[in-house]
């Protein structure tokens, strides 16, 4: 009876063991996927944004050895990300096979003008920013007009505000919510020794002592819950990779290692939180309380 007991006992005990680190890795998970948003939204944001061009137009009577020195000195310049040169012929080409029929035809000649699609990088794809080299340019004697997309900008502008106040929101509710359940977990398998631990303290054992093994046991639960977590989080970004190259996610090795790090780090601190309190509050508790 006594060995059956036991053998029920140690089952019972491992089911608990599996429903915390299971509870903890969703949660983690869950972290894990939110860090990756969070840590990834500003290069998203920078890859739109480095996908808005200003367009120079240049003048007729610039030569193409001018256009070329210009061109060259653009790219020098801190905004630039990329400049490309479009001769009025390309465009007029590419115009052209837009609308399926041959304009020129009709106009005997090109009223398109050679251009230069300056590609910014993310910090100056601002509406400020963007309006003081449009003063810049229009005072520059090659360039005969500046196009770019304002309200495409302002739109960008305004979005990504809001998106990462909102992330920002959302990175502190799921922290609350990871912080409550992997407390309740914890507390629930620490629940089942409660009468260990008051046996313990009434032979003398010290706080420290009883609360030891325990939070030992925790960390290590935390630890198998945050693997398992990495793991999923992994096959997330395998996939995020394969499908959107453009963002390099199995490259990004610093992002890679943050998410680890975060992850890690969240599962000690908060097994051991979690663990700590729990243990204090059956510590503290009288033995007839322990009934109820």
């Amino acid at each position: 009876m006594s060995k059956k007991f036991d053998s029920y006992q140690k089952r019972r005990l491992q089911s608990s063991y599996i429903s915390v680190v299971i509870s903890i890795a969703l949660v983690l998970f869950m972290v894990g996927i939110l860090s990756l948003i969070v840590l990834k939204s500003t290069k998203v944001a920078n890859y739109v944004k480095e996908k808005v061009a200003v367009t120079l137009f240049i003048k007729d009577n610039i030569t193409q050895k001018q256009i070329k020195t210009f061109r060259e000195s653009l790219l020098e310049e801190e905004f630039t990300k990329k400049a490309i040169y479009t001769s009025k012929a390309q465009a007029a080409k590419r115009f052209s096979e837009q609308i399926g029929e041959d304009f020129l035809e009709f106009l005997g000649e090109n009223p398109l003008k050679n251009g230069i699609d300056i590609y910014l990088k993310a910090d100056f794809v601002t509406q400020e920013k963007v309006a003081e080299l449009e003063q810049r340019f229009q005072k520059n004697a090659f360039v005969a007009d500046i196009s770019y997309d304002k309200p495409l900008i302002n739109l960008l502008t305004k979005n990504i505000k809001r998106i990462s106040f909102w992330l920002l929101v959302l990175s502190s509710f799921f922290a609350l919510v990871a912080m409550i359940l992997i407390n309740s977990s914890i507390r629930l398998s620490i629940y089942s020794k409660r009468f260990n631990i008051k046996t313990m303290q009434m032979v003398g054992a010290t706080k420290g002592f009883i609360r030891r093994p325990f939070i030992f046991r925790s960390l290590k639960l935390g630890l198998f819950g945050a693997l398992i977590a990495l793991m999923g989080v992994a096959v997330i970004i395998y996939y995020l990779d394969k499908y959107i190259p453009a963002l390099n996610f199995l490259e990004d090795y610093i992002t890679l290692a943050y998410i680890s790090g975060i992850v890690i780090i969240s599962s000690l601190t908060i097994t051991w939180i979690s663990t700590f309190f729990a243990t204090q509050r059956f510590l503290n508790l009288q033995t007839d309380e322990l009934y109820y």
